[in-house]
């Protein structure tokens, strides 16, 4: 009797451990909500290019995408804890956030970008950074990349919330450094006097981050299936043309 309590409670325990992938299940997925264009609020909708590429995931997956905000900050401890799937927020694959989580294909391809107030002469490039104050998002790899820099010591980093461009413009920063694509989407339409500089610097990818576990693994499996036919079909390039007017979800 005791022997088959106790693979009772084994049962038990393993299938509660079991991955959940009916197809009734959505997929719960976090993003801030304040990154223009990528996801952001518009008359109390949840808009961007990175809602447009999920719903589409959802809809070819079969599942209802649900949807959590909060800051970015607070994203990935809500994926570590369990109360979301995945984080769609251009999230860049990086070799630290490899250790801790498995990653979908990469669905954006860019590079870092660095941005000056219009007619800023002595910011041209990434190499004039040195002896200024240079602003990035909070959580984002732009401070990595500006730490990898040899002259990274000579550099004041400022991380934000939000306003870096907004600050930028002012005079308040000498440049702020973000993904092209973002930068150049804000550019067009934001009413500030803003330019790129220079060229891009480090390639950057965009992909989904997953909890490794067995059940994180088959979601990424289950996400790249789709990113491979939405890709095939184009409907990834088709999204991309909409938000960007061209196609960023190839290399």
């Amino acid at each position: 009797m005791k022997a088959l309590l106790i693979n009772m409670l084994l049962t038990t325990a393993l299938l509660a451990s079991a991955p959940s992938l009916a197809q009734d299940d959505p997929l719960r997925v976090g993003m801030s909500g304040q990154y223009f264009p990528f996801t952001f609020v518009e008359q109390d909708k949840l808009k961007g290019f990175d809602v447009d590429v999920m719903n589409a995931i959802g809809e070819e997956m079969g599942r209802d995408i649900q949807y959590e905000t909060a800051n970015f900050s607070g994203l990935f401890g809500m994926l570590e804890s369990g109360r979301i799937d995945t984080v769609a927020n251009q999230i860049t694959i990086t070799e630290e956030r490899q250790k801790a989580y498995v990653f979908s294909d990469p669905y954006v391809y860019d590079g870092a970008q660095v941005v000056t107030k219009k007619g800023n002469t002595e910011v041209e490039g990434v190499e004039d950074l040195k002896g200024k104050t240079v602003a990035v998002n909070l959580g984002s790899n732009f401070e990595d990349l500006l730490q990898e820099l040899p002259y990274a010591d000579q550099i004041d980093i400022k991380t934000y919330e939000s306003n870096l461009e907004r600050d930028t413009a002012l005079g308040r920063v000498d440049a702020f450094v973000m993904d092209r694509v973002s930068a150049s989407q804000i550019i067009k339409e934001k009413p500030l006097p803003l330019e790129l500089a220079g060229p891009t610097f480090s390639q950057i990818t965009n992909a989904y981050p997953f909890r490794d576990t067995e059940a994180g693994r088959a979601l990424r499996d289950e996400v790249n299936e789709a990113l491979a036919a939405l890709r095939d079909d184009g409907t990834l390039a088709s999204i991309s043309e909409k938000w960007f007017g061209t196609d960023i979800t190839r290399p």
